[in-house]
């Protein structure tokens, strides 16, 4: 509905505007009569000229954030489209300046104003994004938070902490230390737009402790990671669903293999597991990694490679371009 009603607005604003150009072209400004005005005969050019300008040159220029040279192609259009008007169409004889005062405001008025309707709406898409983002950012972090103290998994971690406190007593202290860091990591590291690659590695390396431990003698996790620096930014919990996937429907003995490489600022993340296709709902399993994607798309647009291939192992691989 919103952008139904964003594309009727964008539509009564531009008919609203022509029908007041030409009126004041034709009734205010002009000196011929109705059916002698070259201003008609010039209108249809100048129609094509602004919208060529409005789907082509600034989307092009805008997006390859080429300004300098925008305005001198903006420049060199009204100019020329001025020039043609004048000695084309109207045929005034007049010198270039005469030509350029009397009737360059015809050619700039369109332009400049469709240009920046154009970028105002552009604007209040971005900031649409950006909400989007914002909401899914919050949803997801509510979302692995919730499944983080459900009592349930909050029991069996704890149940696994108590279990590993008989065996091995000297190592309990940093398991606790573990599942507090990475509730932790939820409750507010998270809440920025991006965080260290560091500290998300490290939130990444206690979650896979920790599932080694709960998983020994039923699963065998292979865990590799080469990063070339921490220092890179990245978005938080983004890696984090793919890695609870393959734990969660990976089937009883069984290999994970999880392999993070960093280099020149692009991240290789693979991810593969065994499952059993018959005892688990394809939709279920895959509904976390299409909320995945909507986030990548919503935050990392045309940075991004995001494959999911099934051929007797599930495998997740996402190239990223970090920031």
């Amino acid at each position: 509905m919103t952008i139904v009603n964003k594309n009727i607005s964008q539509i009564l604003v531009h008919i609203l505007f022509w029908m007041l150009f030409v009126f004041v072209s034709l009734f205010v400004f002009s000196d011929y009569y109705w059916a002698q005005n070259p201003f008609l005969q010039y209108l249809f050019i100048l129609v094509v000229i602004v919208y060529s300008n409005n789907f082509f040159l600034l989307p092009y220029f805008v997006k390859r954030k080429l300004y300098v040279l925008y305005i001198f192609v903006f420049v060199a259009i009204s100019f020329l489209a001025t020039q043609l008007y004048c000695n084309v169409f109207a045929q005034c004889g007049c010198s270039f300046m005469k030509c350029l005062s009397d009737y360059l405001w015809q050619t700039l008025v369109p332009l400049i104003f469709f240009s920046f309707i154009w970028m105002l709406y552009r604007f209040i898409a971005e900031q649409e994004d950006l909400e989007k983002v914002k909401k899914e950012h919050t949803e997801m972090e509510l979302k692995f938070l919730k499944s983080q103290i459900n009592p349930h998994v909050l029991f069996n971690n704890l149940n696994t902490i108590y279990s590993y406190s008989i065996e091995n007593p000297k190592e309990t202290p940093e398991l606790i230390l573990m599942l507090s860091d990475n509730l932790k990591h939820v409750l507010y590291e998270s809440n920025s737009e991006t965080i260290s690659i560091e500290k998300e590695l490290h939130f990444l390396d206690n979650y896979i402790k920790f599932q080694k431990i709960r998983t020994e003698g039923v699963k065998h996790i292979n865990y590799n990671k080469n990063i070339d620096s921490e220092e890179y930014q990245i978005a938080p919990l983004m890696l984090i669903t793919i890695i609870e996937n393959a734990f969660k429907h990976s089937t009883l003995n069984s290999s994970i293999d999880i392999s993070i490489i960093i280099k020149n600022g692009v991240l290789d993340f693979n991810c593969s597991n065994d499952y059993d296709s018959k005892k688990i709902d394809e939709d279920t399993f895959k509904i976390g990694l299409q909320n995945l994607e909507k986030r990548l798309e919503l935050i990392y647009k045309d940075k991004y490679e995001f494959t999911i291939t099934k051929n007797g192992m599930f495998k997740v691989v996402l190239k990223l371009k970090l920031k």
